[in-house]
């Protein structure tokens, strides 16, 4: 082989190794990015949890085992192996025990800033709780509209949704005025006649109907009131560079205080109180989190959404917003966008924090503070 010919195959290789170096690294750096075993200590706002306690008595793990009439009983110990992403198991607590704690009475109540009340008199007689579960409708919606039925307690003189064993001396039933799927009209109005009649028939009362007229224009000045000061803010985060694999979105955010949400590609911040709605929405693409090798999956950008009316104003959710997008941004190397691509600099952020500010007094005003039981049924 002459020289000539070794000079090319020595180069030919070397290109072809070179081509080989690049593609690799190529496609290294655009594999998305992935969870790590996380080292990052938690952040200053989370409390440190304390030793579960009785009477300010450690719960140990050499503690006696609980007796029950005499039969040894072994609790069942918490899960280890729920926990989100990157995260460590201890660090949660266990879904037995979460599950056990009591969450406060959500039922909706009749407002007359929001419903049409229509009165059943009964002539003085007491009926049975079990006696209105059993004529309520089939249905308990109007439309779009929910169906409510409220009881005066006998014992406590109190309004309440009918319950089994309570006795009532007075009954009313509504249905909502307005919510964001728009104004209570004619037709629905109509239906609500017809089911409060026939509820009333049932019980051997008579209904009290308001005007519809009157109710129906009621209905369309809330409604215009209510789309002229509803507000939902979302920010979307964008990749720089490489994108991001489900499990990195998940570890990232799960420092934060997020937590799976019941859809895939959604994670919530909860609220403080139990029972109430999340403060904050993260979302991604579902079929990226359903994917069969999520790790290989790519993410170039995650949503984050505040629904204004529904979180109260105490619970800071703009500033928690706007907190939680410039941490992630920095941490996964993404830029801050609004809806339509623009970026999102940190004075353009702050004005929307004014604007938001001045709907929170209008709403506060109309007596539909955010957080309210009254603006989570309208603006729903």
């Amino acid at each position: 082989m002459s020289s000539l010919q070794v000079g090319l195959a020595v180069a030919g290789g070397l290109v072809l190794g070179g081509v080989i170096a690049y593609n690799t690294w190529n496609a290294r750096r655009n594999e998305p990015r992935q969870a790590q075993p996380d080292t990052q200590p938690p952040r200053a706002e989370q409390r440190e949890r304390a030793e579960p306690t009785i009477d300010g008595v450690p719960l140990s793990e050499d503690r006696t085992e609980p007796v029950l009439d005499g039969e040894l009983r072994t609790p069942v110990p918490p899960r280890a192996d729920f926990a989100p992403s990157g995260a460590a198991p201890a660090d949660f607590v266990s879904t037995t025990t979460l599950g056990m704690l009591p969450l406060p009475d959500r039922t909706p109540h009749l407002d007359a800033l929001i419903d049409v009340i229509a009165p059943i008199a009964l002539d003085g007689r007491v009926v049975s709780g079990d006696a209105v579960l059993a004529a309520l409708p089939t249905t308990r919606r109007v439309g779009s509209k929910r169906f409510l039925v409220e009881g005066q307690s006998e014992a406590t003189g109190e309004w309440e949704p009918p319950a089994p064993g309570r006795r009532y001396n007075e009954l009313r039933a509504g249905v909502q005025l307005a919510n964001r799927t728009g104004a209570l009209n004619e037709i629905e109005y109509s239906d609500f006649a017809v089911q409060t009649e026939r509820f009333a028939d049932a019980l051997g009362g008579a209904a009290d109907l308001p005007d519809m007229l009157h109710e129906v224009a009621r209905a369309r000045e809330l409604d215009q009131f209510a789309s002229q000061h509803d507000a939902q803010l979302g920010f979307t985060l964008r990749a720089r560079g490489a994108a991001w694999s489900p499990g990195f979105v998940q570890q990232q955010a799960a420092r934060l205080g997020f937590v799976a949400g019941a859809l895939p590609g959604r994670m919530v911040l909860p609220s403080g109180e139990p029972g109430l709605p999340p403060v904050l929405d993260l979302s991604f693409d579902a079929q990226a989190a359903l994917a069969e090798d999520p790790a290989h999956t790519a993410i170039t950008e995650i949503t984050l959404n505040l629904d204004v009316p529904q979180v109260h104003r105490e619970e800071q959710p703009f500033e928690r917003l706007r907190d939680a997008a410039f941490t992630l941004a920095e941490a996964m190397d993404g830029v801050i966008t609004d809806d339509a691509g623009q970026m999102l600099r940190s004075e353009m952020i702050d004005t929307i924090g004014a604007d938001l500010t001045r709907l929170y007094d209008t709403l506060d005003g109309h007596d539909l503070a955010a957080g309210s039981a009254q603006a989570r049924r309208l603006f729903s």
